[in-house]
């Protein structure tokens, strides 16, 4: 990763592996509210960058950067030997506020003197400046800069008419300091000697200024509060290393990526380009999360349901009931010069939204959430058959409206994603593959809990709907000759006929028929579309297949979890178990083993994973794929408000033995132990702790589905 970065709350920060975030074209620096408030925070010595020893952010809410001079002279006279001085500079945010230390030691046998500079600056850029986007209007302007020997302030007042400030203090006095944000400090060691500099950097917002600690305080209780959190969550213990870290990696990501806005744990969708409220990748990573931590599907509905559509507004794509897409708060969002505040174009978040509610209730047993929802639930499910299913087909399918939208509006949303055979792009409305999937899983999971509720109308009427979407979804969308399902429908009822990772999510709906699973299970691990280190998103043999691009041959994680979720669901243990050992593979190439937002689809001939350049990294639904290899693993099925947990167990290759302790699940938690007979190669399963107040049925795994 070329980048270093660390968040908390709604703040985060993203700098090179100097530690440096060097202003210009650069997206370096410190973010809040889609609002840049540091674009420029560098070092030098002497004028010149040290030299990078190490850096790492392994832990996510702090970073750490060793860091030497490099030899110098001038006009022949040594100024300083190498690698005399070691600079660290450690780093963390809290309350939103950003605390650097910048300690440096004197490792030579003589006293040496140099100056220590640090540049500063804050554009107040909206991230979609950041990221290329050219306004229509004039933007604000920053409208005061000043300093002291002791602080750096810079004031900025958007078109939108907010004011934001960025203020850096530091508790040493500078030798000079300019409001250009020129900061220096001469330092003389003797040897041995350490002295250290520490920064505060506080962004506000129309004058709500965060309060700024001691240090050394702030991050005993930072460190305090991801302990606490983390002690109250699933634990995983196997005899594969790999697996334990990446399961770490995950949930530690997971953590970092939290935020609440008013509602509740709520994961927004990666970094650096996505630390905003998503509909799709927020809910699908609540849904993975639910092995985890339930309260964050809580969290997440409730934020959903209170920012639920209420106009029929053609600009940021919102009809009434419809969940959102994206809510940005930056300036061009405020001013209405980009639909994002909050713009409503995805086709599915709706579903996927009733789809959490039904299955939180079945995991968790909290039918009183779900009661308090049921409005925004029905309100959803209204939007599903009418604004969704545009022409009555039974089918939801999506059509841009808004003049600065999303032309595409699935998970796969860039413009070359949904392709024809002869390489046209398909024209909307489109009816995508796995967004009928999900509308069916929504429908029938939430029935039984409609009838738990005293609901029994809705309930039926729910059943019947799902039973005519499994009828005519088969005839519309299977490709006999490919033995798999189409991608989508086009504008003119027309399959697209490409062949995708997007009919793996409907392995877990429950709308195939057991001969159509097997066929697509079969197909997801084809060496056309099955890359040894995850599927696919398109078959080498499609017509726009391309392992560089974003949707169209590369291989996304949480698109690979999902399909995991299903293949184990359904019994197909060869193809779920080749396909976890395939992402752990994956995991153990990158760095933390982390598996980012995607990753190129070449084959692992190659023998590792091969990167793709702009991937976030770390983002929600990469790391909640973590929790679902666990849960896959386990085979673990709720229908808590029953009184029933499900085991159907299996291991990948590589894991003999795994540990998952303190499952929350049902009123209490479950605690499992499943090891791999020497005999016979099956797993054993041994149950630690069940305070969930469900009975257990173990089962073997289908195999039958596989012969």
């Amino acid at each position: 990763m070329e980048y270093r970065v660390i968040k908390n709350n709604d703040v985060f920060l993203m700098t090179d592996r100097h530690g440096d975030a060097v202003g210009g074209d650069s997206p370096n620096g410190l973010y809040m509210r889609d609002t840049r408030f540091l674009s420029r925070l560098e070092l030098k010595l002497n004028g010149k960058r040290p030299v990078l020893l190490s850096s790492a952010a392994d832990d996510n809410y702090v970073a750490a950067f060793r860091l030497t001079n490099e030899h110098m002279e001038e006009n022949g006279e040594l100024r300083l030997w190498r690698e005399s001085v070691e600079i660290v500079r450690e780093r963390f945010i809290y309350n939103d506020v950003l605390y650097e230390n910048v300690s440096m030691t004197n490792f030579s046998t003589r006293t040496v003197a140099f100056e220590l500079e640090v540049r500063l600056d804050a554009d107040f850029a909206d991230m979609f400046l950041v990221r290329g986007f050219q306004p229509s209007e004039r933007l604000g302007r920053i409208t005061a800069r000043e300093t002291d020997r002791r602080h750096w302030r810079a004031e900025y007042v958007g078109c939108d008419g907010i004011r934001k400030e960025t203020v850096v203090a530091w508790d040493a006095e500078a030798d000079e300091a300019n409001e250009n944000g020129e900061v220096r400090f001469a330092v003389t060691l003797a040897p041995a000697e350490a002295k250290r500099i520490r920064f505060t950097v506080a962004p506000s917002i129309d004058g709500a200024k965060p309060a700024v600690a001691e240090p050394d305080k702030a991050l005993a209780e930072l460190r305090k509060s991801y302990e606490q959190w983390r002690n109250g969550k699933t634990k995983v213990a196997s005899d594969n290393p790999v697996l334990d870290s990446l399961f770490e990696r995950g949930v530690r990501d997971l953590q970092a990526l939290l935020s609440d806005f008013g509602y509740g744990p709520f994961p927004v969708a990666g970094l650096p380009w996505y630390a905003v409220p998503f509909g799709r990748d927020s809910l699908i990573a609540a849904l993975q999360m639910l092995p985890l931590d339930p309260a964050t599907a809580k969290g997440t509905l409730r934020m959903m349901a209170a920012w639920q559509g209420e106009e029929t507004n053609p600009w940021k794509d919102e009809q009434p009931g419809k969940i959102l897409h994206e809510l940005r708060s930056g300036e061009l969002s405020k001013s209405g010069q980009v639909p994002f505040a909050p713009y409503y174009g995805s086709i599915d978040s709706t579903p996927l939204f009733v789809l959490l509610a039904a299955e939180y209730a079945h995991w968790t047993g909290d039918l009183e959430t779900v009661r308090e929802l049921m409005p925004n639930i029905e309100r959803a499910l209204e939007w599903i058959d009418s604004y969704g299913d545009r022409d009555g087909d039974g089918f939801v399918e999506y059509y841009q409206e808004s003049s600065k939208g999303i032309a595409n509006q699935g998970w796969k949303d860039s413009a070359d994603s949904v392709v024809h055979e002869d390489g046209s792009f398909a024209a909307a409305p489109i009816a995508l593959v796995e967004v009928q999937g999900y509308v069916y899983q929504a429908k029938s999971r939430l029935a039984p809990i409609a009838e738990r509720l005293g609901l029994p109308e809705l309930a039926r009427r729910l059943a019947e709907e799902a039973e005519r979407l499994k009828q005519s979804f088969d005839r519309a969308f299977w490709m006999e000759d490919e033995r798999f399902y189409a991608i989508a429908l086009d504008a003119d009822k027309r399959q697209v006929r490409s062949v995708t990772s997007n009919p793996g999510h409907l392995l877990m709906s429950g709308i195939l028929s057991e001969e159509r699973a097997k066929a697509v299970a079969d197909r997801l691990i084809a060496p056309d579309m099955f890359s040894g280190y995850g599927i696919r998103t398109m078959s080498r043999l499609s017509t726009g297949y391309n392992p560089m691009s974003y949707h169209d041959g590369s291989v996304w994680p949480h698109d690979n979890s999902l399909i995991l979720l299903g293949l184990s669901r359904l019994g197909f243990v060869s193809a779920a178990a080749a396909l976890a050992g395939a992402l752990i593979r994956a995991a153990e190439k990158f760095e933390y083993h982390r598996l980012p937002e995607l990753f190129c689809g070449y084959d692992d001939s190659l023998g590792y994973p091969v990167s793709y350049p702009v991937a976030c990294s770390p983002q929600a639904w990469a790391a909640g794929t973590s929790v679902v290899l666990i849960q896959a693993m386990l085979g673990l099925e709720a229908d808590a408000p029953a009184g029933r947990l499900t085991l159907r167990p299996w291991l990948p290759e590589g894991v003999n033995r795994l540990t998952a302790a303190d499952i929350p699940v049902g009123r209490g938690h479950l605690s499992v132990e499943l090891t791999r007979t020497r005999e016979d190669s099956q797993v054993e399963v041994r149950i630690l702790a069940n305070t969930s107040g469900c009975r257990i049925e173990t089962a073997e795994p289908a195999r039958a589905k596989e012969d």
